[in-house]
């Protein structure tokens, strides 16, 4: 129940409008945000790099309907790449299609996305399409295949979430594809006809398709992390749950399967003791660093995952 009424509150712009006038809210939202702009992104990345830890850069925003909105969103994310290799950081980008203009036209979006990864191809780094609500699953999933189909499949990697019962299926078949998947469990508010109801189910879940994915990676020739860490192996465990990691540890472990042949994945502000930990441990790990000032959605996207983090707000909240 909390967490359907944050995720309302998520999409709500009364909600948004209160909290983001509210000086603690952003107090709080910077332990899960890098900042404004982009140089306080690149700057957490290169504190993340110094400790042998990867990342995926992204700038919020989501579910734009004009046009100059998806241009301009367009054009930061080609931004973000050369501030990359500029810098000299380890970092991808991720990109959601409802930021770049699938709520206009789907021949906008693709337009869009392969202005993306070109430029991420010629720079030699790596694109991840965020998965969003069930609305957008199918469209995500067709215009990934035909940036495969384009040239891109090196360049581009999709999300998949375990709540979603189709999920599984959707992975056997990317597997066969060689796709490049990153799995969660999904923050977002679905039906019981389409999702798991119960975290009991979406657990379950998740490590069947972690078996899924890592005996994929073995069928496909155990591809390795790129030597600069830029472009990730076939499957990543996109997980704070430290039994879903001890899971796929062993499940690694028993297939034989290199630990440089998958890569963990975890959201900036979120387990840093775990994330070193895995690094010291010879995994690859990549932090998702998120910036910009569209930050209230993700925000409370994140209380709802974790009570954690929720209680770390309202404590914040009785100290404002």
């Amino acid at each position: 129940m909390l967490r359907s009424i944050l995720i309302y509150l998520s999409k709500a712009v009364w909600a948004r409008n209160i909290m983001t006038k509210w000086s603690f809210s952003w107090r709080v939202a910077s332990r899960f945000v890098a900042g404004d702009k982009q140089e306080d992104a690149i700057n957490a990345i290169a504190d993340l790099n110094s400790k042998g830890i990867n990342a995926t850069l992204d700038h919020l925003g989501e579910n734009v309907t004009n046009l100059d909105e998806a241009s301009a969103a367009t054009q930061e994310i080609i931004e973000m790449l050369e501030r990359i290799e500029r810098a000299r950081v380890v970092a991808g980008v991720s990109v959601k299609l409802s930021q770049i203009g699938i709520l206009l036209s789907e021949s906008l979006c693709e337009e869009n996305l392969r202005k993306i990864l070109e430029k991420a191809k010629e720079l030699k780094n790596f694109v991840r399409i965020d998965m969003e609500d069930s609305p957008f699953t199918e469209v995500t999933l067709k215009l990934f295949r035909r940036m495969i189909q384009a040239g891109y499949k090196d360049t581009v990697g999709v999300v998949i979430q375990a709540y979603l019962y189709r999920s599984e299926e959707d992975v056997k078949r990317l597997m066969k594809e060689g796709a490049r998947v990153r799995l969660c469990k999904g923050a977002y508010n679905e039906p019981p006809e389409i999702a798991f109801p119960e975290k009991s189910g979406v657990d379950q879940n998740f490590d069947q398709i972690v078996k899924i994915l890592l005996d994929g990676a073995l069928q496909n020739g155990s591809i390795k992390i790129s030597p600069d860490g830029k472009i990730p192996p076939i499957p990543a465990i996109g997980t704070h749950d430290q039994k879903r990691i001890e899971y796929t540890k062993q499940y690694v472990d028993m297939i034989g399967l290199s630990k440089d042949a998958l890569e963990f994945q975890m959201l900036y502000g979120i387990r840093r003791d775990l994330q070193e930990q895995l690094a010291k441990q010879g995994y690859p790990v990549r932090v998702y660093v998120p910036y910009g000032t569209e930050w209230y959605p993700y925000f409370v996207r994140r209380l709802a995952e974790r009570p954690a983090n929720l209680w770390f707000f309202l404590t914040n909240f009785v100290k404002k």
